[in-house]
């Protein structure tokens, strides 16, 4: 059952975890931030252990039935209070502390799927919660990161993903050479995804047949690096309109998940 506490001083020592939002970006440690009536739905009705929610007073009847399900301490607070709070006027009305799943080992995460997104140097946390977004509803089972790739529990990242995030198991590899190691190791055929006119159509690309997939994405601009694209199995790319230059990095995924998805 939630514990609900009305707070009226912006200085009250329990709204530390939301103090700051927009310069911290994570509630520390192994807490991160999520905002949004939406967003906070979906957190409450996930596995992920729930810290503590701020709401502004009176939009904590709409979270009730979910809360009444949930030990977690509920900070209720007028609108003002909020604002002061985080540090920007927070129209959305409630942000949620929630806890980070324990690490997954990569070789286990390859072990239990069949269609795996790995990305190699995706750091713009709005490319990163769009992949997990479309990744999720696409059917992949997981998502495999390098060390130089963004936090998925990033607040922006979390956001974009619309809750993806919650829900779609990923795991990250210490070293980048590791990831086309593990991949194969574990039978999966690589893709590399490439804007380079060379590689085969993805609609050409018999992706539906293959028992195990793994769809690498790079870096918006740089893409792939050279090793990589020389170690994966195949290079495809999207077709696009002849005279455009390439399409955002979330978007390709998209294409190529719905491709690749087992949906």
């Amino acid at each position: 059952m939630a514990r609900l506490t009305e707070i009226t001083d912006p200085d009250d020592a329990r709204l530390a975890p939301f103090v700051g939002v927009r310069d911290r970006q994570t509630a520390g440690g192994d807490e991160f931030l999520c905002e949004g009536m939406l967003l906070v739905e979906r957190v409450l009705d996930s596995d992920l252990e729930v810290a503590a929610v701020l709401v502004a007073k009176g939009k904590e009847e709409r979270l009730r039935s979910r809360l009444d399900e949930r030990d977690v301490e509920v900070l209720t607070a007028p609108q003002e209070v909020l604002n002061a709070t985080v540090g920007f006027n927070i129209h959305r009305g409630v942000i949620a502390a929630a806890r980070r799943r324990p690490a997954v080992r990569a070789a286990d995460l390859l072990a239990r799927s069949r269609r795996i997104a790995v990305l190699e140097g995706i750091n713009d946390h709005e490319n990163l919660g769009a992949i997990f977004r479309s990744a999720y509803a696409l059917g992949m089972d997981g998502v495999l990161l390098d060390p130089t790739s963004g936090d998925p529990y990033y607040r922006r990242a979390v956001r974009v993903s619309m809750g993806a995030t919650f829900s779609l198991p990923f795991a990250r590899v210490d070293r980048s050479q590791e990831l086309l190691e593990l991949i194969h190791r574990a039978g999966f055929v690589s893709i590399a995804l490439t804007p380079d006119s060379r590689a085969i159509s993805i609609d050409r690309f018999g992706v539906a047949d293959l028992d195990r997939a793994a769809l690498l994405l790079g870096a918006e601009g740089d893409g792939l690096r050279s090793k990589t694209l020389a170690a994966a199995t195949v290079r495809v790319r999207v077709p696009i309109a002849p005279g455009a230059d390439s399409l955002n990095v979330g978007h390709a995924a998209a294409i190529a998940f719905q491709r690749l998805g087992l949906v």
